[in-house]
């Protein structure tokens, strides 16, 4: 079988998209690949998503190689997933799949920062358990 392509998108792929990604590659690598991007870029990703990942999961995702990118440097993909639209949806060149609607949490307390990381944790569980019965 081969490996869906699935983008995490978000309008700066500095946070939640990247949050996204890390997660897809550390639960779901088996399952499908992950990407992040974004309409516009930051210098780096949040820092507070990089150290808690790193507290939470073991996951450095600077060191892996993450790093905020547009839309146009990421391969083209089977499903493409918004991570919240509250802000103004990206325009991708494709509808998306899904919209997972999450509050960006930047600037946010550790404790808000959590729960979008958990709620992203299982929403990557959720799609790799429905590609696994539709394969």
């Amino acid at each position: 079988m081969e490996k869906k392509k699935v983008a995490f998108i978000c309008v700066h792929n500095s946070c939640r998209s990247q949050i996204a990604e890390a997660l897809g590659k550390h639960l779901a690598g088996d399952v499908f690949e992950s990407y992040s991007a974004g309409t516009e870029t930051k210098p780096q990703i949040n820092q507070d998503a990089v150290r808690l990942m790193k507290d939470i999961y073991g996951i450095d995702m600077e060191a892996d190689g993450q790093r905020s990118k547009l839309i146009s440097e990421i391969p083209e993909v089977d499903i493409a997933i918004s991570m919240g639209c509250n802000v103004g949806c990206p325009f991708i060149g494709r509808g998306f799949d899904d919209n997972w609607g999450l509050e960006d949490p930047t600037g946010k307390s550790d404790e808000e920062f959590k729960i979008v990381i958990k709620e992203i944790e299982k929403r990557v569980f959720e799609l790799k358990e429905r590609l696994l019965i539709d394969s």
